[in-house]
């Protein structure tokens, strides 16, 4: 991820809305859908990657469909100074989704997948078996409610206009002969 900040403006976010509902869309079917040329698509793009708004073009993976349908959020107390120790251990472990250190009580709140209960007990299992993990608290996800999003909250902050952008027109096909 770049350290550079960026501004985005509302084509920026008309970008990102039409790259998040057609991901396979290229850069002239992103121009049509936005409303702009080609080459200022191409520019915000590269723009925004540089600046780590955009970090990947990978699917989308639904897990309970590919075959993890247990999720279980951890919490997780570490010995004190151990975080590199056990962010290294938690990288072995392919049933931890994320892992992000807290404030609080807790040290780590983890998002872990399994195939089933006895699956996510053996990930657990694992989890405590790292040398500087203290104790470790799991609740199961029943249900998604609201899933993993950005732009409701990009597009809650008032954005200004984009400076100039070439407008992309559609000319009706002529039509007589010549």
């Amino acid at each position: 991820m770049a350290d550079e900040h960026i501004s985005l403006d509302k084509l920026d976010l008309r970008l990102l809305r039409a790259l998040g509902d057609h991901p396979r869309a290229g850069h002239l079917e992103l121009s049509r859908l936005t409303g702009t040329s080609r080459m200022t698509v191409q520019a915000r793009l590269e723009r925004l990657e540089r600046a780590g708004v955009i970090r990947g073009h990978g699917p989308y993976i639904d897990l309970p469909a590919a075959g993890f349908p247990v999720l279980a959020f951890v919490t997780v107390q570490i010995a004190q100074g151990a975080l590199d120790e056990v962010a290294e251990g938690l990288r072995g472990i392919p049933a931890v989704l994320e892992a992000h250190a807290t404030t609080g009580g807790d040290d780590l709140h983890l998002r872990v997948a399994a195939a089933s209960h006895e699956d996510l007990q053996r990930a657990l299992l694992r989890l405590n078996r790292l040398p500087s993990v203290v104790r470790s608290t799991s609740v199961i996800a029943l249900a998604e409610v609201v899933g993993a999003r950005t732009l409701p909250l990009l597009e809650s902050v008032e954005r200004p206009a984009p400076a100039r952008v070439p407008s992309y027109r559609v000319t009706p096909k002529d039509d007589r002969p010549r």
